[in-house]
């Protein structure tokens, strides 16, 4: 069995729902992310402006790098339903619902990193699960693991978009295998459907997401964009819900199995109860969770975004 063939059927067996492995060949996409950076629609992201040249190079994130393994983990299927908004409450992506995924995945990453060093002494092997500077998409578009649709998010042709990204940097090298094709056509739902406009042709102006405005912005978000962000308190699933790739299949169709660690914990918030919270009370409603990335402060400015909303 060859290195690849191995690593793959060992992902298999951990759990993830898809896997591939390629070359760590400086990223094809660095003038367009220079040019992001240079515009500001990163907003208040500064690490991204900081980290942005180790970013374009895997082999400056982990000196020698030649290979990189990439994984997905599958948060929800295609025979999941949306949530749908309801009166008084606020709600949740559905990446966040569950277990927290930089644990869930890095476990397994960690194991792996410790069976190829036994298996491969003299190599190295760093794992990452948005824990590093390393252009996450790119590298599982180039490891075969699906393309990068019109909304930026990797999209599998039979799981959809519901993934959750980690991998492998390594010495070991690897072939890159054929892309898998742009299959996002003319459509153009996740652009128009977008409340706050934030989104171009494989383009997201971060400042008008609503995902940054409720978990990365840490001011005020101005009235004009709060006053679109909806009912959402943690993250947005818009553009995901649009998408045809995540519309349901026949039955009988291999639409893959969610990792039931990401099996939904909390959908929604009680939006009265959020403006009570106590720091406690934060602690222990995102315990466990990606939710904890959020201050106590910017849930309850997201509670009264969500609370006016409600009220229009």
């Amino acid at each position: 069995m060859s290195d690849r063939e191995h690593i793959l059927s060992r992902c298999r067996e951990l759990g993830f729902a898809a896997a591939g492995v390629c070359d760590a060949a400086p990223i094809e996409r660095a003038p367009e992310l220079r040019e992001w950076l240079e515009a500001g629609k990163h907003g208040e992201m500064g690490w991204m402006r900081t980290h942005a040249e180790l970013r374009a190079d895997p082999a400056r994130v982990l000196p020698g790098a030649r290979g990189v393994i990439m994984v997905g983990d599958l948060v929800r299927t295609r025979a999941e339903a949306p949530a749908a908004a309801e009166a008084g409450t606020g709600r949740v992506a559905r990446y966040a619902q569950g277990g927290d995924y930089h644990v869930v995945i890095k476990k397994r990453l960690h194991a792996l990193c410790d069976e190829l060093r036994e298996r491969h002494p003299g190599e190295a092997f760093r794992a990452f699960v948005d824990t590093a500077p390393v252009m996450e998409r790119e590298l599982a578009l180039r490891a075969g693991l699906g393309w990068i649709g019109k909304h930026t998010l990797l999209i599998n042709p039979r799981l959809g978009s519901h993934l959750l990204l980690g991998g492998i940097l390594t010495t070991l090298a690897f072939d890159r295998p054929e892309p898998e094709p742009d299959h996002c056509g003319e459509c153009t739902r996740c652009i128009d459907a977008c409340p706050t406009d934030a989104i171009t042709p494989y383009a997201v102006e971060a400042r008008r997401c609503i995902s940054y405005l409720t978990i990365e912005h840490r001011s005020e978000i101005e009235p004009e964009l709060a006053e679109k962000t909806r009912d959402w308190i943690f993250g947005c699933d818009v553009c995901q819900d649009v998408c045809p790739h995540n519309s349901p299949r026949p039955e009988g169709v291999d639409v893959g199995e969610a990792n039931p660690a990401y099996a939904s914990r909390r959908e929604r918030f009680d939006l009265l109860e959020v403006l009570g919270w106590t720091e406690e009370d934060r602690r222990r409603a995102v315990r466990g969770s990606s939710m904890k990335r959020a201050k106590l402060e910017m849930f309850k400015r997201n509670a009264r975004a969500a609370r006016d909303n409600h009220a229009r």
